[in-house]
């Protein structure tokens, strides 16, 4: 009998990035088979959640998921982040109870714009401002927004709303009871909230693994926004999960993965070419896990002071067969693609593979931007 392979660093960098990067299908069976696609809203070029499904869906174009959004069986909402997931895994999470009750006049306000939404069917957040005139408030970032638009944020968030469409952007209304599939899943008795929790953390493992158990613990954690009101379950699914994952020490670390995948497999071979990633791309969303994977730290420095910038603005990691080398700052200035690019080793690889590589990724990067 031959030995099983060990599991080491080599094999599950090369497990993280080929099991992730699979074979571009569609883009219902991409979104399904990624179990939650993180959204962002800045463009530089190109929003995370375009720059995430370019690779995983066939002749995938800037504003694709925006433009068929309505046609898919997919909704907008809260996971561990904020992004795009399969129906019937948004509907495991509702109906949701947040932690923090609204005072009688909020529940007021909110009943009035759930009576002139299911009137109109689907509203821009500007006539709900228009009609009753909310007034502004201060956001999650300490700026002034439109009061009406944090209002429907709050009752996206609550379950009594949902995105119907985009309007350049904006995020377009309905009522969620109109559009909820009848045989929609329902968490009631503990035993189906232990379920639908189950499920919702069967996903996170599937997307971000193979994950050292902190990261993995961390992120079971972020559940608490997804369902707020089964807080008390999580250490409990936390512990079901630890059983049902395949797991092991690698250098010190320990490690999780889906039950039936074996990181040390032949099977798990990532491309040979150059790949210029999200910042969010599930291939390095877990920065614990880029570092022990890729020997140095890659920050998000959207949200930094220009001064105390040192990737750039919107920097995308740059991946090269399984080794993520760099990064890279794109924009677009008069019809065509700005690259600058930084290394991890002070300069790029001196391999004329990786040179034809790259204009070929960056040829790429052009047509995916082009409009359709």
């Amino acid at each position: 009998m031959i030995p099983p392979m060990p599991i080491t660093l080599d094999a599950l960098r090369r497990h993280a990035v080929a099991r992730s990067l699979f074979k571009p299908t569609t883009l219902p069976a991409a979104i399904a088979r990624l179990g939650f696609v993180q959204a962002d809203p800045l463009r530089a070029p190109a929003r995370a959640q375009d720059l995430t499904l370019r690779y995983r869906v066939r002749d995938y174009r800037a504003g694709d998921l925006e433009r068929r959004y309505a046609r898919l069986d997919v909704e907008e909402d809260f996971f561990v982040n904020y992004g795009f997931l399969p129906r019937a895994t948004q509907a495991l999470m509702h109906p949701r109870t947040p932690r923090e009750p609204w005072p009688p006049a909020r529940e007021r306000q909110a009943a009035a714009v759930l009576a002139f939404v299911r009137e109109r069917g689907v509203v821009h957040p500007r006539d709900v401002d228009a009609q009753f005139a909310h007034g502004r408030t201060r956001n999650w970032f300490g700026g002034a927004s439109r009061a009406s638009t944090l209002l429907l944020d709050q009752m996206h968030y609550r379950g009594l709303l949902r995105v119907a469409w985009r309007d350049g952007g904006t995020r377009c209304y309905a009522a969620r009871d109109a559009a909820r599939p009848a045989d929609a899943p329902r968490a009631g008795g503990a035993p189906e909230a232990a379920a639908a929790l189950d499920a919702l953390v069967d996903v996170v493992a599937a997307k971000y693994a193979p994950l050292p158990a902190a990261s993995f613990s961390a992120l079971v954690s972020r559940l608490a926004a997804a369902a707020p009101q089964w807080a008390a379950l999580r250490p409990a699914a936390l512990t079901r999960a630890r059983t049902r994952l395949a797991q092991a020490r690698v250098n010190g670390v320990d490690w999780v993965w889906p039950a039936g995948e074996n990181p040390a497999s032949k099977r798990w071979q990532p491309g040979d070419g150059v790949r210029l990633l999200a910042p969010f791309d599930p291939v390095v969303w877990d920065r614990r896990r880029f570092e022990l994977l890729w020997g140095w730290a890659y920050r998000f420095e959207a949200y930094t002071p220009a001064a105390k910038r040192q990737r750039g603005h919107y920097a995308l990691p740059l991946l090269w067969r399984d080794q993520v080398i760099g990064w890279a700052n794109l924009a677009q200035r008069d019809g065509r693609l700005d690259a600058a690019f930084g290394y991890a080793a002070g300069r790029r690889p001196r391999e004329a593979a990786f040179a034809a590589a790259l204009g070929e990724e960056l040829a790429r990067f052009e047509a995916f931007l082009r409009p359709r």
